[in-house]
């Protein structure tokens, strides 16, 4: 299975949430370099349910990935016309993988230019990206965002090999 790379996005600290357009993303084993998720390690909230509040957890939520597929889905069944990939607080956007949600765990995106990520697991959708869609669309979707993107909003993974990561490259999909 492969799919290419039609978007890059850095969270910068201090944002809101959505992400901003780049044109390459360095990785490094800590993550994506000036990301506001970079760093080996975080502190326990709420998408963390196995353990307290607060406890400080190895870092696998270092990207953000989507599919430009899955998200024309979501688009279509909030009734909008498009949905940028930067309100979803994504880092890569995809096309050519349709059911990029549905990878499970430990499954490996390589990419040809040598980076290699590794899945941590699904992106569950929250209100907090709602809120940002309904603001940048103009239309009332935020209480509805989470049903219309469950099983397709993505995943998160962590860096497995570092490098430069540009928009047009390659991936090959390596499920578990």
């Amino acid at each position: 299975m492969t799919g290419r790379v039609v978007a890059l996005g850095l969270c910068l600290p201090g944002r809101q949430v959505e992400s901003v357009t780049v044109e390459r993303l360095e990785l490094w084993t800590e993550g994506i370099v000036g990301d506001r998720h970079f760093g080996p390690t975080l502190v326990a909230g709420p998408r963390q349910k196995h353990v307290r509040k607060g406890t400080v957890l190895p870092n696998t939520r270092q990207v953000s990935l989507v599919s430009r597929e899955e998200n024309a889905a979501i688009a279509e069944a909030l009734k909008l016309a498009s949905l940028d990939f930067t309100w979803l607080a994504a880092n890569v956007e995809l096309e050519g993988l349709p059911a990029l949600t549905s990878l499970p765990p430990q499954s490996r995106l390589v990419f040809e230019g040598g980076v290699t990520l590794i899945v941590d697991g699904e992106n569950e959708p929250c209100r907090k990206v709602g809120r940002v869609i309904a603001e940048q669309s103009g239309a009332k979707v935020e209480s509805t965002f989470v049903r219309a993107a469950a099983g397709r909003r993505g995943l998160v993974a962590f860096v497995g090999a570092p490098g430069t990561l540009r928009v047009g490259e390659f991936v090959r999909v390596e499920p578990r």
